[in-house]
């Protein structure tokens, strides 16, 4: 017994290098007797596991079953029963700290290892387990090598994993989404879709709120509701506001006569592109490109 205590006591990653670099990751032992495992909590921990466990997250049971890349956020209290002979996989250790930075953080704030909304265990299915496994073998290598810059390889590594695990999650904040942010969303993917316009022969086809409305399959009272509800600006303050963005960008940027700018705009005639274009910025076409020369 004393000698099985001492073999699994090597087999844990060392917490002292842990604690000076911010990073471990290690294999998962193949061969061990079932028993339950306290997790640490002062750690991050993400890893994949093959085989049978119950992992006790909070107050929540998650049954692992087959392959599974799961998560531990440090203050949720966790524990692990192991209830079969034959586990494997990798798990890494890692502290906020190491991954810091402002893009990292963003993704680490929007994933399962601190959103306690999202599970905490993802199953994946032997494409995934493929793709996840060559990761983690990538951050051991890179571990026990001496590439001077081995932290930043193994940041971009935990990302991966993080960008991985989001885009395996179900849909949860999208189901949950309201019904005005989820057309106001598509409203915006239509409006930004037009653009930039590269052919004065591509005019606009859609300028007006009814129009967008069309293409959504709403009533155009529902639509500015929803756009008005969650973005405070109405339909059309976003419409001429796109508009008026891509009428400056055309007038810069390309050698386009005014009146070509105006078809192209969607406007029947250039006097009533002129018209807009003055009551929106007080000035005329003609003397933003003069401002240019």
């Amino acid at each position: 017994m004393a000698k099985k205590q001492t073999d699994a006591i090597a087999r844990l990653p060392d917490f002292a290098e842990l604690r000076l670099h911010g990073f471990k990751v290690h294999a998962i032992p193949r061969h061990i007797a079932p028993t339950v495992v306290r997790g640490r909590r002062d750690f991050y921990k993400m890893g994949l596991v093959t085989g049978d466990m119950t992992m006790l997250y909070g107050d929540k049971p998650v049954e692992l079953t087959g392959s599974t890349l799961f998560f531990v956020n440090p203050h949720v209290p966790h524990t692990v029963v192991r209830r079969s002979r034959k586990i494997s996989g990798y798990a890494c250790l890692f502290t906020e700290a190491f991954i810091a930075g402002r893009e990292r953080t963003d993704i680490l704030q929007n994933s399962p290892l601190t959103n306690t909304a999202m599970p905490p265990a993802i199953s994946l299915d032997p494409h995934h387990t493929a793709f996840v496994e060559n990761i983690f073998r990538k951050m051991m290598a890179t571990q026990q090598g001496s590439y001077a810059h081995k932290g930043d390889v193994l940041r971009s590594c935990l990302e991966l994993l993080l960008h991985e695990a989001r885009s395996l999650q179900p849909p949860t904040g999208t189901a949950q989404r309201s019904g005005a942010t989820r057309i106001s969303h598509l409203f915006h993917e239509l409006l930004e879709g037009q653009f930039p316009i590269d052919h004065p022969g591509h005019p606009l086809r859609l300028r007006t709120p009814q129009d967008f409305a069309e293409g959504l399959s709403v009533h155009v009272n529902y639509l500015n509701r929803a756009v008005k509800e969650a973005t405070g600006k109405p339909t059309s303050a976003h419409i001429a506001e796109r508009i008026l963005a891509e009428a400056k960008a055309l007038l810069l940027y390309t050698d386009w006569s005014v009146a070509d700018i105006a078809y192209a705009l969607g406007f029947e005639y250039p006097t009533y592109f002129n018209n807009y274009y003055k009551k929106m910025t007080g000035t005329t076409p003609l003397s933003l490109r003069r401002q240019q020369v």
